[in-house]
């Protein structure tokens, strides 16, 4: 049997100014096992008759019920958009690449930027919120045909992103400084929530909540940062004005374990790549050990093309992937080992699409590579396109044998790590 798993998620990264856009180690045996169903969740299901004798009569409903399953170790996903998922003509292209090759994961968006919830929901605070749309109108199908694959289904939030919410809820969005009964928005024109409003952490963690009914294993949190971009000078924060940023996110980050951690539901954390080797929050309020203080998994977005010339003294980035990765998950794993922590929570978002250089199958490859060299077995790949290249990757014998050729050289963090607050103080 064929171990697979799948997560869909969308990129949150983007080029902060001009920089940021950014245990032991052993083979990747795919245990069944660790396939096992670990839970099941009942829901309500529409009602269903029966007919007896010729006479039609009701019967008792049917319950939906969801099963979850165990992160695979190694995880390998691919990101599919709510679209994509939402068709099952697309929907069965990248369910076909996973078949065929050593990925093992999806990361499907649940809430992208738009705000729009992906599939009609049951609770009640999201029904009366009526942020859904009916996008994937087969959800719970679709998560079942997926785990009957055993493959992974991870559901990706956009969290402080959010153009619809604050419509319905106008108190809780960034303001413009220069006229705060108007809604500031970034340089995409998006508007933003405002990361210390604790109605904003509910309503989130209620679609988590919601994803983990349908069947998905995993809640993976994205955008859950300040703004990077647009007229930040311009921003008046309601809720977090006068405050260190860094310290409004991580109590973002704790609120979401202690709320949680008694559920079976994984969590997972996409950061900034450039938080894997500088120090302080970047502006955006994002430091590296608070987010693995408090996610099962923190993906560093470490797309090559996302840093800026020059960065780790490369001139061009885009065009040097494996030491662009290498260099940052490799101090990423430093840090997490001189905090006593587990460096098997990292797993980096890598880049599938064409962004400042066309990105050839050795160009992926040589990314997981790079992943593998410094110690780490786990990744997922983004294209925004769901278009994914299929040369780039290995089936699942070849792959396990490539795997057994590296010889990670583990790093060594000498540098004084980050303290858990910031500077960046919001005025």
């Amino acid at each position: 049997m064929k171990i697979k798993t799948i997560a869909l998620t969308i990129g949150g990264g983007v080029v902060l100014g001009a920089a940021l856009y950014a245990t032991s180690f052993y083979a990747p045996t795919k245990v069944l096992d660790s396939y096992k169903k670990i839970d099941q969740v009942v829901t309500p299901a529409t009602s269903t008759a029966s007919v007896v004798d010729g006479v039609q009569s009701a019967t008792t409903p049917v319950p939906f019920v969801a099963s979850h399953l165990q992160t695979p170790v190694p995880l390998k996903a691919v990101y599919i958009s709510s679209w994509v998922a939402g068709s099952r003509l697309r929907r069965e292209r990248i369910v076909n690449l996973i078949d065929t090759t050593e990925i093992n994961a999806v990361v499907i968006d649940v809430k992208d930027s738009t705000g729009h919830i992906s599939f009609p929901v049951t609770d009640a605070r999201l029904v009366k919120e009526n942020t859904a749309q009916k996008r994937i109108t087969d959800i719970r199908e679709f998560v079942k045909e997926l785990h009957e694959k055993n493959i992974y289904v991870i559901a990706r939030i956009a969290v402080f992103q959010d153009p619809v919410f604050v419509v319905n809820h106008p108190e809780l969005g960034l303001k413009m400084k220069s006229d705060t009964t108007k809604l500031w928005k970034d340089s995409k024109k998006i508007a933003w929530l405002d990361a210390g409003s604790k109605d904003v952490w509910d309503y989130v963690l209620a679609i988590a909540h919601e994803a983990y009914t349908v069947g998905f294993d995993e809640a993976n949190f994205d955008y859950i940062r300040y703004p990077s971009d647009g007229d930040l000078k311009n921003i008046y924060y309601p809720l977090s004005h006068d405050k260190i940023r860094a310290e409004v996110v991580n109590s973002f980050f704790q609120y979401v374990h202690e709320n949680l951690e008694d559920k079976e539901m994984k969590t997972s954390a996409d950061i900034f790549g450039l938080t894997t080797t500088e120090k302080g929050d970047l502006g955006i309020g994002q430091i590296l050990e608070n987010a693995l203080a408090h996610f099962d998994y923190v993906a560093p977005m470490v797309y090559p093309s996302h840093f800026a010339h020059g960065t780790y003294n490369i001139k061009d980035p885009a065009t040097h992937p494996y030491e662009i990765v290498k260099t940052s998950m490799g101090k990423a794993v430093a840090r997490a080992m001189k905090n006593d922590i587990d460096r098997k929570k990292l797993r980096p978002w890598l880049q599938d699409f064409d962004l400042g250089a066309i990105y050839t199958s050795e160009m992926i490859r040589a990314q997981i590579s790079a992943t593998y060299d410094v110690g780490l077995d786990s990744w997922m790949l983004w294209d925004p396109a769901n278009n994914y290249t299929k040369e780039a990757l290995f089936d699942d014998a070849s792959a396990s044998t490539e795997f057994a050729t590296h010889t990670p050289v583990l790093p060594t963090f000498s540098e004084p790590i980050p303290p858990s607050t910031s500077t960046s103080k919001i005025n």
